[in-house]
């Protein structure tokens, strides 16, 4: 599933060819994706202006005139790419199938497409001015590379957690948009093992970490995130940060830690695979 690398990376590539443009028409081919899409949405969607467009956590904000906000989850396998229609420009790799296009938006200048082969992505309408309260984005904690993302607060949220350090970094109540790789690989860095207690890690190794988690995840989306296996910039391109990882996915190889000789291990942790050196994290 993309986690907030990969959703920033799509934002970024939508940005010039959404932001500021009128949505002429938009194609609605099926009822439903993960849930049903919100009742007459080609309707309401088509004429507006898009004034913006945000993130929160791994949702993708599409902010319009109307002062409706359209909240797009890509899920596991949910690609939103852009074709330039005037210059003639059709992003498609060998992998893309055509009738997996759930929702495309007509713009006079280019053709926004919505393609989901496992269809868990998501799309809701909702009041602009409401929309801290709906319910996918109402508990979500603080984006990890704002202001609100700070020492003191991870120091708080974390004192009387009694799970995993991964784990608590997951609950999207604690720090919102970190997934699976990029906890492995900011745990990693720090030097603390995924396995241990959050409540007993000690403050300054915990303030550490939060311009660790910043520093991996700013070099995340500036290689466009990281793609495994569903990923693609807006503009059909691959991410590329996978070659950078130290850890995820890189179990029996030896640490990159200088002078460390340990090797990288795969432990299960609540289902998800947890990638990390039994010999410098701590």
């Amino acid at each position: 599933m993309p986690e907030l690398p990969e959703v920033e990376t799509v934002r970024r590539g939508l940005t010039p060819a959404l932001e500021g443009a009128t949505l002429l028409r938009v194609d609605v081919n099926r009822p439903d994706l993960r849930w049903p899409f919100p009742e007459n949405m080609a309707e309401r969607l088509a004429g507006a202006t898009v004034t913006a467009l945000g993130r929160r956590s791994k949702y993708l904000l599409m902010h319009l005139d109307s002062g409706d906000t359209l909240i797009v989850h890509l899920g596991m396998s949910g690609r939103m790419v852009v074709d330039e229609l005037q210059l003639g420009q059709f992003h498609r790799d060998a992998g893309w199938l055509p009738q997996h296009d759930h929702v495309v938006f007509h713009t006079a200048k280019h053709r926004v497409t919505f393609n989901d082969a496992r269809r868990f992505g998501a799309m809701d309408l909702w009041p602009t001015d409401g929309l801290e309260s709906h319910w996918l984005i109402e508990k979500l904690g603080p984006e990890p590379l704002g202001n609100a993302f700070n020492e003191a607060h991870l120091i708080a949220a974390l004192a009387q957690k009694n799970t995993p350090i991964k784990s608590a970094l997951l609950d999207q109540r604690v720090v919102a948009g970190l997934g699976n790789i990029y906890v492995c690989e900011a745990l990693h860095r720090a030097g603390i093992s995924p396995l241990r207690k959050a409540r007993r890690i000690a403050a300054p190794r915990l303030a550490r970490l939060v311009p660790i988690i910043r520093d991996v995840l700013s070099e995340a989306i500036a290689a466009g995130g990281s793609s495994l296996r569903d990923h693609r910039q807006a503009d059909g391109e691959l991410g590329y940060f996978q070659h950078n990882f130290r850890v995820y996915d890189r179990e029996g190889e030896p640490c990159p830690t200088e002078g460390c000789d340990g090797v990288i291990r795969r432990t299960v942790q609540s289902g998800r695979s947890s990638f990390h050196c039994v010999t410098c994290q701590r």
